[in-house]
């Protein structure tokens, strides 16, 4: 069966997405079972000294200083949960979903949340049985943690809210009975905030967007690759030399990834031959993919410290003897990162966009006819594929003004900075869309153009693979028909890496 165990190595972003998407079973390791039941010692040692401590013994938020009785913690716990149910808007996507509910997990079993072991034995029978809570997408401001979103998340846990089980969306309490998962009777002291208060959901959004723009980049070399083909481009600015002396990690491979992928082509030419030099959307390929690689390689990086971070508020240490009030749910070290993954995303469809009109546009496209289709005027061919594609950009660009520039304090001013991180992960989502659908554009064009050459026998290794995976799903365009059908087939694919699976085969990993 394959599993993931929480708590022997590193959670790492493939790991997520196993279980979100692929299927794995989720399980906790002994060691990790040892640290929580640690940190719960503690947490009942504390109510029974009466000690006075935030989130355990006193009210949240503006509350802070309101001593909470033994006897009243189970209700202030539970209370927590129903009045922090404010969500609004589009359930999230059921993968993200499921990863807010592991990546909960992986953080109370660390040992400094204090739950007990049977609120993590929950959530592990919900992921493993397909119990996945209705999560809204709006409402979190990134700070004292996502508290709004995950609070749906555990009216499920309790049997109430709503939750998606065999494709249906029931009453909580319905999935879980059909699924054969226990409804938690009660929540005990603290447990309701540890299950709230961190940055799991902004997270998960996030980390999925960023699992789907690395993959949707391979998409991008290779329709470049084959706009490449189509416009007879020079391959001698791609060669290391000319990356090396400048150093960036993602220049460099994607200057090697466009060897690889047109290496043998007879539609390529080099420097001098036809023309001294190409336009910048060609040219300068390395350089623009790069920088967007480099962008999503940096997100990534802290996507995965993140997942494996401790977010509680009060945060426990069994070692010491403490239960310390900080800021670890405040949602800043992400927002930024999510703002600069929806930015590198949106340039990732404006180059692609850009080199749609080199296609269409007969000024610019070297001999092709113009808008990519024969007898113009009677037919209107990709004309308004780029119009469409020219939407998507610009939409993108009012999508890509940051969201961590903005606070509004809440909490009667207690809570007086706050990140919008998951605002900023929900946008990078929608602009990773609208750029899937601009690059299914370029590809659609770019084959057009291929076949208008009447060139698909000289194109190189890896641009022939990628065209015959389209020609399998998408016929050439010899007059009008109903465009939008040939865009969401083409989008598809890009959904099923069945392009990038083609040419990786024969050319090995893209970088």
């Amino acid at each position: 069966m394959k599993k993931l165990v929480i708590g022997v190595e590193k959670i790492r972003l493939e790991d997520l997405i196993n279980v979100t998407r692929n299927g794995y079973k989720v399980e906790i390791s002994p060691e990790a079972y040892k640290k929580v039941d640690e940190a719960r010692a503690l947490v009942d040692r504390y109510v029974k000294e009466k000690r006075v401590s935030y989130g355990i013994t006193t009210g949240f938020g503006k509350f802070s200083d309101t001593v909470i009785s033994e006897e009243q913690t189970g209700e202030l716990q539970r209370n927590l949960i129903m009045s922090h149910s404010c969500g609004v808007g589009n359930p999230i996507a059921l993968d993200a979903a499921r990863g807010i509910m592991l990546l909960r997990l992986i953080n109370m079993t660390k040992g400094h949340s204090g739950v007990r072991r049977i609120v993590l034995e929950t959530l592990v029978e919900m992921l493993n049985k397909g119990v996945t809570p209705f999560i809204p997408e709006k409402g979190s401001l990134g700070a004292s943690g996502d508290l709004a979103p995950l609070a749906h998340m555990v009216l499920v846990m309790l049997g109430m809210g709503k939750a998606f089980y065999n494709g249906e969306l029931l009453d909580g309490k319905v999935a879980m009975e059909r699924a054969g998962v226990k409804i938690l009777d009660s929540l005990s002291s603290k447990e309701g905030l540890a299950l709230i208060n961190g940055t799991q959901v902004m997270t998960s959004i996030g980390a999925h967007v960023t699992y789907d723009a690395i993959n949707l980049m391979k998409h991008l070399d290779i329709a470049g690759a084959l706009t490449l083909e189509t416009q007879n481009g020079i391959t001698c600015a791609f060669d290391p030399k000319v990356h090396e002396v400048r150093g960036h990690k993602g220049q460099i491979d994607t200057a090697e990834n466009f060897r690889k992928i047109l290496a043998n082509s007879k539609n390529t030419t080099k420097q001098g031959v036809l023309r001294t030099q190409d336009p910048y959307t060609l040219r300068c390929i390395p350089q623009i993919h790069g920088a967007s690689k480099d962008a999503l390689a940096y997100v990534k990086q802290k996507v995965e410290i993140e997942m494996e971070a401790v977010t509680d508020n009060p945060i426990i240490f069994c070692d010491t003897d403490e239960v310390i009030s900080g800021g670890n749910f405040h949602g800043q070290p992400m927002a930024l990162p999510f703002d600069f993954l929806g930015i590198a995303i949106s340039e990732m469809a404006n180059v692609s966009e850009r080199r749609i009109e080199r296609l269409v546009n007969p000024a610019l496209n070297n001999g092709l006819p113009a808008f990519l289709v024969k007898n113009g005027g009677v037919n209107s061919g990709f004309m308004i594929v780029q119009y469409s594609a020219a939407s998507l950009v610009s939409e993108n660009k009012v999508l890509a003004h940051p969201a961590s520039v903005d606070s509004i304090p809440s909490s009667a001013n207690q809570e007086d900075h706050v990140s919008m991180g998951t605002i900023a992960a929900r946008k990078a989502g929608e602009i990773l869309k609208n750029a899937r659908n601009v690059i299914a554009m370029e590809l659609l064009s770019a084959c057009q153009g291929v076949d208008l050459r009447e060139s698909s026998d000289k194109l190189g290794e890896g641009t022939k693979k990628a065209y015959e995976e389209i020609r399998k799903v998408v016929s050439y365009y010899d007059k009008d028909r109903v465009m939008h059908i040939d865009i969401n087939t083409v989008e598809d694919l890009i959904k099923s890496n069945k392009i990038v699976d083609a040419v990786e085969k024969v050319l090995g990993d893209l970088k």
